[in-house]
């Protein structure tokens, strides 16, 4: 088969995939409460599995072990915790469903798929200088930049949602956002790369190429999150800073 057959068959079973995993997700954030906490609770023990399986070819130490395991724990745990909490703050007494549309955890969740969708198309269609070919041969500065520009483009739609909903209960003309929504969305852009460098080196280290198989075109769940942690445990952090300097 050759390599553009490959590239061909490969885009439609990574579509296929997500195309199930996003009408999963929609179901499970729709159904918001329970549902969702269940289900994140269950996501996080397929990914320490997944963890742990990268981490055992990483290092054969106990204490090596112990320390990946309590990081993992960290990286995941603080994603867990964090995204039912932010999928909470509908805004404007929103009814649940749409109202997902305005939580953080809406930012998050579109910012890295966009991120991820962008920096695909413009990885392979333009091509240019690789980011790190030590680690990730596949990801280009040009790659980057798409990602950054389709995050930001989702931004700048998630705050028309926003807009919207502020004029149906306040009246008033509203404006979006551009410079803000391109500066998050190019946050969100590096920091989901970055997660899905530290995975690629994680992987690399081990010898591995997926941290699974559970999704077909995309490898294990920890493949296709590893953005979302990123962007997740930036947040934290950046919530925990705030607390602390107020």
């Amino acid at each position: 088969m050759s390599g553009a057959a490959v590239k061909k068959s490969d885009l439609g079973v990574r579509t296929l995939s997500a195309v199930v995993m996003v009408a999963v997700a929609a179901i499970v954030f729709w159904q918001g409460g329970l549902v969702l906490r269940l289900f994140v609770l269950a996501a996080a023990l397929w990914l320490m599995v997944e963890w742990w399986g990268i981490v055992a070819k990483l290092t054969s130490s106990i204490a090596g072990r112990a320390v990946w395991m309590f990081g993992g724990f960290a990286y995941i745990g603080n994603a867990a915790y964090l995204l039912p909490m932010l999928a909470d703050e509908y805004a404007y007494g929103s009814a649940p469903g749409f109202g997902f549309l305005e939580t953080t955890a809406a930012l998050v969740i579109f910012g890295v798929i966009a991120t991820d969708i962008g920096a695909y198309f413009a990885g392979r269609s333009i091509g240019g200088p690789k980011i790190a070919p030590h680690i990730s041969p596949s990801k280009t500065w040009s790659g980057l930049v798409g990602g950054a520009l389709a995050a930001g483009c989702m931004m700048a739609l998630l705050d028309y949602i926003h807009i919207a909903e502020r004029e149906r209960m306040f009246g008033g003309e509203w404006q979006i956002d551009w410079l803000g929504s391109l500066s998050i969305g190019a946050i969100v852009a590096v920091v989901a790369q970055t997660g899905d460098f530290f995975e690629s080196w994680m992987k690399r280290k081990a010898g591995v190429k997926d941290s699974g198989n559970a999704i077909p075109g995309h490898g294990g769940l920890l493949d296709r999150v590893d953005g979302h942690l990123a962007v997740l445990f930036f947040l934290g952090g950046a919530i925990m800073m705030g607390k602390l300097a107020s």
